[in-house]
């Protein structure tokens, strides 16, 4: 035990270090450790000057310079908040701005609206292929799906139900749909299953199981000059023991195949995959979503399912209730094609450009719905499907719409009722799913 002197310094040293200055409203850290205020948010922008100099003298600007102004913007775009400025993200700003001025926009005459229309998917895929390339999380898909929602639940409030044709019971209906939707969202936004690693978690050991350790690491240093035996066991010896362990454990006949992931530091089981945009190893993971920002797992896949299922029925019915409100006497089909005097009307353009937005969106998700569909049958993930792909393994039907590697096709029924139970109980594969 020290001696009670050698204490004191301690204390004093600690009571000699600065307190930091509680944040006002508009003050906040930025990303250089120095305190900021809102108001300067246009102080110092020596990048955006750069890049305006350049732009207006029609000189090229370098990736880089974009790229740091990309990252001072988002850094320096806060709300006042408690206990210092919130930064808000750029990504969920545009969606906000851009959606219903180009819907208005589209609403205007026939061609405007066939112009915008075919633009927007354009620029979604642009944006998805230029963030995906980077491997970064966004939430602008996140963003616009959300805002879409409400959007058009805002239109068909103040266009659609002042007609007198849709009735107390269909709108609540409508309404229903629409919270069913954000509950599943949400649900389906929570942990999709991530892998943890062990080593860090050295404090839900038990005690017997710390000793045991300590005493496996104190024999192996043993006879080696310089090493610490009367010490706790480092993360690097926690880590080898757990690896070397669990790699038994992944040779055992009886076990399928674990595979060590180097950047998570942990033993993944089968079909669990490293996300490069998560930066986590997520068990049986299907795919990286970006319309939720999250990854597709064992935990939330379910949740994920339904919520595809219940936008689409939800979408087709607010669909069927505004063409039958605003081209009367003509079916679903006719009125989406041809519907004469749709744009005499600004109320009646927009909410006939909104329907086919609606429409867009809504053969998109029941194209992903669809695959997933396919792959929930054959028991396969999309990231296997992917996999086996660029492999040219497994057995493709429909031009590849269907691809089925038959590691783990185990039948229609078999495989649905897995599905079902996801998360519930580990489901043992026999011994040739080993891989």
């Amino acid at each position: 035990m020290p001696p009670k002197g050698s204490r004191k310094p301690g204390k004093k040293n600690k009571a000699e270090e600065p307190e930091l200055e509680p944040l006002c409203c508009c003050e906040y850290i930025d990303r250089h450790g120095e305190k900021n205020h809102v108001a300067a948010c246009l102080c110092d922008c020596q990048d955006l000057d750069e890049g305006c100099d350049r732009w207006i003298t029609c000189k090229s600007v370098q990736p880089e310079t974009c790229e740091r102004i990309m990252d001072t913007i988002s850094d320096r775009l806060r709300i006042p908040w408690l206990r210092g400025a919130k930064k808000v993200n750029i990504s969920i700003v545009p969606p906000l701005i851009l959606l219903p001025v180009f819907l208005r926009v589209a609403s205007w005459h026939f061609f405007l609206g066939v112009v915008v229309l075919t633009s927007l998917p354009v620029l979604a895929l642009w944006y998805y292929y230029l963030t995906h390339r980077r491997k970064q999380q966004t939430l602008f898909f996140l963003s616009l799906g959300l805002f879409s929602l409400g959007y058009m639940y805002y239109v068909f409030l103040q266009e659609v139900v002042p007609r007198g044709r849709v009735g107390p019971a269909q709108l609540a209906l409508l309404t229903c749909g629409l919270f069913l939707i954000l509950l599943a969202l949400y649900r389906a936004k929570k942990n999709p299953g991530y892998l943890r690693n062990p080593a860090s978690n050295d404090r839900s050991l038990g005690s017997g199981q710390i000793e045991c350790l300590n005493r496996q690491g104190q024999e192996k240093t043993k006879g080696f000059s310089g090493t610490d035996t009367s010490g706790s066991l480092n993360n690097r010896a926690l880590k080898d023991d757990l690896k070397g362990s669990s790699r038994v454990l992944a040779g055992s006949p009886t076990k399928v195949k674990e595979d060590w992931c180097a950047k998570c530091q942990l033993v993944r089981p089968a079909r669990a995959w490293h996300c490069r945009i998560c930066g986590m190893c997520v068990r049986r993971m299907d795919h990286h979503c970006v319309w939720i920002n999250s990854c597709v797992g064992e935990s939330n896949h379910q949740a994920f399912i339904l919520a595809l299922s219940i936008f689409l029925l939800t979408s087709a019915y607010g669909i069927m209730l505004t063409l039958d409100t605003i081209c009367r006497d003509r079916s679903v089909f006719t009125a989406l094609f041809y519907c004469p005097g749709v744009y005499a009307d600004y109320s009646s353009a927009l909410s006939f450009t909104c329907v086919w937005y609606s429409v867009i969106v809504t053969a998109g998700m029941a194209y992903i719905f669809l695959i997933q569909l396919i792959n929930i049958s054959y028991n396969v993930t999309e990231r296997e499907v992917q996999q086996a792909l660029r492999q040219k393994t497994g057995r493709r039907r429909l031009c590849g719409l269907i691809v089925d590697p038959g590691q783990y096709n185990r039948g229609f029924l078999r495989n649905w009722h897995q599905f079902f139970t996801l998360g519930t109980h580990p489901f043992h594969h026999p011994a040739e799913d080993i891989v």
